[in-house]
């Protein structure tokens, strides 16, 4: 993606595809001087919430809100900040709740 603002078409079309039993939707938006860092961050999260309350396809949001590049990699660090495994773990748990309520 080119960036965290368009996670949401990127999400949709794999759900839409039928091919997965979920999404992990990874990103980061790093605070600038500006309150775009707001507005993107908030409409990602709302635009991934939509994609899997209108297609029924877990959509895990793995996407940074951080203060700096610091904080990022910190997150992204494969230790016990690991917020991608995080949301892998959580649309893991989906699809299996998915699977037991059919």
């Amino acid at each position: 993606m080119p960036g965290a603002f368009e996670l949401p078409l990127a999400a949709r079309a794999f759900a839409l595809q039928g091919l997965v039993d979920a999404v992990v939707a990874l990103g980061c938006v790093i605070r600038g001087d500006t309150a775009h860092f707001d507005f993107v961050a908030g409409e990602c999260a709302h635009g991934l919430q939509r994609v899997m309350l209108d297609t029924g396809v877990p959509v895990s949001f793995g996407v940074l809100t951080v203060e700096n590049h610091a904080q990022a990699l910190e997150r992204a660090s494969p230790d016990a900040l690991n917020k991608g495994g995080e949301a892998v773990t959580t649309a893991l748990a989906m699809v299996e709740l998915l699977r037991r309520t059919k």
